[in-house]
């Protein structure tokens, strides 16, 4: 059998984090009911007229200087002509002669080594309606609410070569716009997706095979999973002498198998025009420079940081930045209590712990970071033991609670009084009289019984290391 290589292009389409459209004014929130998010311009009607949201334009401005592109400083919206039940006005604004970004890249890195990823172009647009099929009354119903949310549509080179490079390329895209604030880049709710262009070819040939483009992607697992499955389908296609069609696909994850949609379109067929009814979009020095100071820190920059200041393993830091939100708790906690150890120790290990219980993601969290700090500092100052801390962090995970008043609240707080604690390891000695033999026999182990029974006397509220100091001073 001939070797062959997978060549791999994506078009990610990310909804950006407007309050409003991107040509009027209506709510851009997920999850209103149907069709309330509307008015005459995003349901297309006769008469109504665009008008361009600046911050659509500044975020795409934003997402290009992170990607390395150049900034198109003159540039206009086309309209891409197309009849579909939930594109109201029959064509969509976008932008094909001119798009705001052009020739960047992003750098990834994978098992097989670190590549740079081009970026072809980045363009603004609005995105279309929402259809559900109702198999009850067998039939299809349109939400417009969708409509008009403004969008950019990143066209990467065919520059993949695995679907390792592809989940990569993605992650690195995703973390870079929600660590912009551009968008929360959410595949589960539809703000970032990806069309898959995929052809193959043998080992060494110059000219790219007949591709394929596939649709309904809606995960990493599942992107992985169709490329894998079409590489399959076409290599199966050409070794039995057949043509590999370019058409559009749509992917089954169910089913692990794609279904031919349609023919896959050329540009002639949207009949593009420039779109008359929107000004062209000037951008001056000026305003590009005051975009490019307010770009933040991103994640491979805030890596290194994490490396020169804080005395944290490596693969703690890649987890931390590998969420914003993470990020910014971390931070945000450290400069209260002072502590980036603790701190990544809470995050790292109780914190991840409970988000995999909870089947929920890092952007979910919503305890406070002076609520994390002042747990940190009632263990720092003696006031609860880390078996307590642990429950009490439970809470404040779930219902984010001044710790503080918690502990005071549920008299959690370990027992202060040394003579108290004497008198009850004195008990603790004299009933145990096996264990005491034991130890004295050599068997340093018994100690730890007695400090549990300790503990369990006391109902937790104890220091272990007072408790261990006391009973070796006794002994």
């Amino acid at each position: 059998m001939k070797n062959y290589e997978t060549v791999i292009g994506l078009e990610v389409h990310v909804e950006l984090a407007t309050k409003t459209k991107i040509f009027c004014s209506c709510s851009t929130a997920f999850g209103g009911a149907p069709n309330t998010h509307t008015c005459p311009v995003c349901t297309g009607m006769p008469g109504s007229l665009p008008v361009l949201n600046r911050q659509v334009v500044e975020y795409a401005m934003a997402v290009g200087l992170a990607t390395n592109c150049d900034i198109t400083r003159y540039g206009k919206f086309d309209r891409k002509n197309y009849f579909y039940p939930d594109n109201p006005q029959n064509y969509q604004i976008s932008q094909l002669y001119l798009p705001i970004c052009r020739n960047g890249h992003v750098d990834i890195e994978t098992s097989a080594g670190k590549k740079s990823i081009g970026i072809h172009e980045i363009h603004m647009e609005e995105d279309a309606g929402k259809l559900i099929h109702d198999e009850w009354e067998d039939c299809s119903l349109v939400d417009y609410n969708r409509s008009g949310v403004p969008l950019i549509e990143i066209v990467s080179e065919p520059d993949m070569r695995s679907a390792d490079e592809v989940i990569a390329y993605l992650e690195k895209l995703r973390l870079i716009i929600q660590y912009l604030g551009a968008s929360d880049c959410k595949l589960q709710e539809g703000s970032m997706r990806a069309d898959v262009n995929l052809s193959v070819r043998e080992v060494g040939a110059e000219k790219f095979g007949t591709r394929t483009e596939m649709k309904n992607l809606n995960s990493f697992k599942a992107i992985a999973r169709a490329i894998e499955g079409e590489k399959a389908r076409q290599i199966e296609l050409i070794e039995e002498g057949k043509a590999v069609i370019q058409e559009t696909r749509r992917w089954d994850d169910n089913k692990e198998y794609s279904y031919a949609m349609r023919s896959k379109e050329d540009a002639q067929d949207y009949r593009y025009f420039p779109e008359p009814d929107l000004v062209p979009v000037v951008i001056s020095e000026e305003w590009l420079e005051e975009v490019r100071s307010r770009q933040p820190e991103l994640r491979d920059e805030k890596m290194a940081r994490y490396r020169r200041e804080y005395d944290i393993p490596d693969y703690d830091i890649e987890i931390l930045t590998g969420s914003k939100h993470m990020a910014d708790l971390f931070e945000e906690t450290i400069a209260i209590c002072g502590k980036p150890k603790e701190v990544s120790n809470w995050l790292m290990v109780e914190t991840m712990r409970l988000l995999k219980e909870k089947n929920q993601e890092p952007e979910d969290i919503s305890f406070s970071p002076e609520h994390l700090a002042a747990l940190i500092g009632l263990i720092g100052d003696g006031k609860i033991n880390r078996t307590t801390a642990k429950e009490v962090f439970e809470v404040i995970f779930a219902e984010d609670v001044d710790p503080v008043a918690y502990v005071e609240e549920k008299g959690l707080g370990m027992v202060s009084d040394d003579g108290a604690l004497r008198e009850v390891v004195e008990n603790v000695i004299r009933d145990n009289p096996q264990s005491v033999e034991d130890y004295h026999a050599g068997k340093k182990k018994a100690i730890g019984f007695l400090v549990g029974q300790t503990m369990k006397a006391m109902h937790g509220k104890a220091d272990p290391a007072k408790i261990n100091k006391l009973l070796a001073e006794l002994l």
